[in-house]
């Protein structure tokens, strides 16, 4: 039942890559390949950061262990959502059917920690035995008046990207639309696919409501299950930096006219582009003048904060390999930076993130889609490169080869969104590159030095 309906999300209307074949949402996972890349990761990614929900996967413990624990999306008030709670399947209960123990989970859930909404992830395993969990979820939400939804996204139906496009459908179909706000602004939008890493949703927040736009509904990060459900009244969806949840905003577009902007809050052109596109969308001659007064003020102060760092930044070669959108969003805030990106990484990217960051790195720019470390390597040496840029997988590889190194992924710890995101970059970039360490390690050790002058004065 779960695999008919993740096969219908891969020809989404709302996507522009829908055809093609390898496009991220398409490709099937390979054995092995599970960590950072099926379906219920990408479920995960997008429902878990709904902070006073629980979240309960049935299926062996190690599904859940495999998923979030080094993803560091914050909440400002519940920390429900950080405990993983699972039915741990054994092999007793995959032979007699653990359908029982589901359900027995799901009310000591309820009973215990009193959630807003429990969501139920259904893994490869009870997928495999054709256990009905839609069948138990409306049979513990009948028993504990609380909403339990089902979330249809086993690891082998496809791709991460997929599996965050289920979790959109399933808000859409289950959840969206159960709530009404207790009042409504003509200025209310809703943020799609901003997960609040490193608090970067609390750099943004600040903006709108300074020029006087109302975030009705933050799907998912820092999330609400409340404000979600209240998403259908907003005048506005924005999708941010990810084409995965597409068809959440194209979906409120078709049931109830809430049209959608795309964009990305890396960097100060992408920020104040978008903020334009969202009021111009809203409508607002009033808005719109007030908008650009303040990009313009915020571009003024925050380059005149930059100042003496992009002197320093200025020419600098790095190398990109991350994915997703950050193929090209972290590439644009660099270029703020006075900066170079000669390569970056197109790995879970769309068909859109891909003509993206070619546009961004130009002629000479390389797309990679996939790279070994001795490969980034090489790359850095080849192309000279003065840094590399990239996921916490492949900070060993780095410093093993004395390269100053940033991670960008969702492990960091530091957020790189919006104005005040941006100087914080720039200062990291600036304190990898200037590290005093590089220079004494590439140095010879004394001991190198003396051998080297015995040798000498041997011949």
């Amino acid at each position: 039942m779960a695999v008919p309906r993740a096969k219908e999300l891969i020809n989404e209307p709302s996507c522009g890559h829908k055809q093609k074949d390898k496009a991220a949402c398409r490709k099937a996972p390979e054995p092995g390949s599970s960590s950072g890349g099926c379906a219920f990761d990408g479920a995960t990614i997008a429902l878990v950061p709904i902070a006073d929900a629980a979240h309960l996967v049935h299926g062996p413990i190690a599904c859940w262990g495999n998923a979030w624990g080094s993803r560091n999306s914050l909440s400002s008030g519940p920390s429900l959502y950080r405990t993983a709670f699972t039915t741990d399947l054994s092999e007793n209960d995959i032979v007699m059917g653990g359908e029982e123990k589901l359900f027995r989970a799901i009310l000591e859930i309820a009973g215990r920690y009193s959630p807003k909404a429990l969501f139920v992830y259904l893994t490869c395993v009870p997928a495999s035995t054709g256990e009905d969990i839609e069948s138990v979820c409306k049979k513990a939400s009948r028993k504990t008046g609380l909403p339990v939804i089902p979330v249809m996204a086993p690891g082998f139906v496809g791709s991460k990207v997929l599996g965050t496009r289920v979790a959109g459908d399933t808000l859409l179909r289950r959840v969206i639309g159960t709530r009404e706000p207790k009042e409504t602004t003509p200025f209310d939008i809703a943020l799609i696919g901003e997960y609040n890493v490193s608090g970067e949703l609390w750099d943004i927040l600040p903006v709108f409501t300074k020029l006087g736009i109302r975030v009705l509904s933050k799907i998912t990060g820092d999330g609400r299950f409340e404000e979600v459900a209240t998403a259908h009244r907003a005048k506005l969806s924005v999708l941010i930096c990810s084409n995965a949840l597409i068809n959440l905003a194209g979906g409120l577009e078709e049931r109830y006219g809430i049209p959608f902007v795309e964009g990305s809050f890396f960097g100060l052109k992408e920020t104040n582009g978008l903020l334009l596109r969202i009021v111009e969308r809203l409508g607002d001659a009033a808005l719109i003048e007030k908008t650009r007064a303040f990009t313009q003020a915020m571009t003024s102060q925050t380059l005149q904060t930059l100042e003496p760092i992009r002197k320093r930044l200025f020419g600098k070669r790095a190398v990109l390999y991350t994915g997703g959108v950050k193929s090209w969003s972290v590439i644009s805030a660099l270029k703020d930076l006075g900066m170079e990106v000669i390569a970056t990484s197109t790995r879970k990217s769309t068909e859109q993130d891909i003509a993206k960051a070619k546009e961004l790195l130009g002629d000479r720019g390389v797309l990679l889609t996939r790279a070994s470390g001795g490969e980034l390597l090489e790359l850095v040496r080849t192309r000279g490169a003065d840094m590399l840029i990239a996921g916490g997988r492949n900070q060993y590889v780095a410093l093993k080869s004395r390269i100053p190194f940033l991670d960008v992924n969702q492990e960091r710890m530091r957020g790189y969104a919006g104005y005040k995101g941006l100087i914080r970059l720039a200062k990291d970039v600036d304190r990898a590159l200037a590290n005093p360490v590089w220079r004494l390690v590439l140095e010879p050790a004394p001991w190198e030095a003396a051998v080297a002058g015995e040798l000498a004065a041997e011949v």
